[in-house]
């Protein structure tokens, strides 16, 4: 089996996390800048064998798409046109970082360490990425 891959794309910061190749546990991976996301993705999908990728649908409270949707969009089509064969889907972000500040605080971290956003951007990845695969568990997948 290959790897799935989640992203929180930001617009300085971009927290990514990957499950392990049988798609069981999904982990943190990196944060990067923005502005070296596709690059990096490209290099770490020739070195990695990826069937997926899950990116943060930003979406505000009431369902309305967030200011950094046509950000997200631009991304993924150019991800779309560059490389076709690792199909790129949509997953709801909305609460992943309050979700990723409670799972600081549970896992003990001080109140510096918390406010360090590149973790809370990659915790946020892992957060999309598990939730999207347990939603794969109860419902047919998204379509890409």
């Amino acid at each position: 089996m290959a790897r799935i891959l989640s992203i929180d794309y930001g617009r300085k910061r971009t927290g990514l996390a990957v499950t392990d190749p049988l798609q069981i546990i999904a982990g943190g991976l990196a944060t990067v800048a923005t502005a070296q996301l596709f690059d990096f993705l490209k290099d770490y999908v020739a070195r990695e064998s990826v069937e997926l990728i899950v990116i943060g649908e930003p979406r505000q409270l009431g369902g309305q798409p967030s200011e950094n949707m046509a950000r997200v969009q631009q991304f993924v089509a150019r991800w779309k046109k560059a490389m076709p064969d690792i199909p790129i889907v949509y997953y709801d972000e909305r609460f992943t970082s309050v979700l990723a500040h409670q799972a600081m605080i549970a896992g003990g971290l001080k109140k510096k360490a918390r406010q360090d956003k590149a973790l809370v951007d990659e915790i946020s990845a892992t957060i999309i990425l598990q939730s999207y695969m347990e939603s794969r568990h109860h419902a047919t997948p998204p379509k890409p």
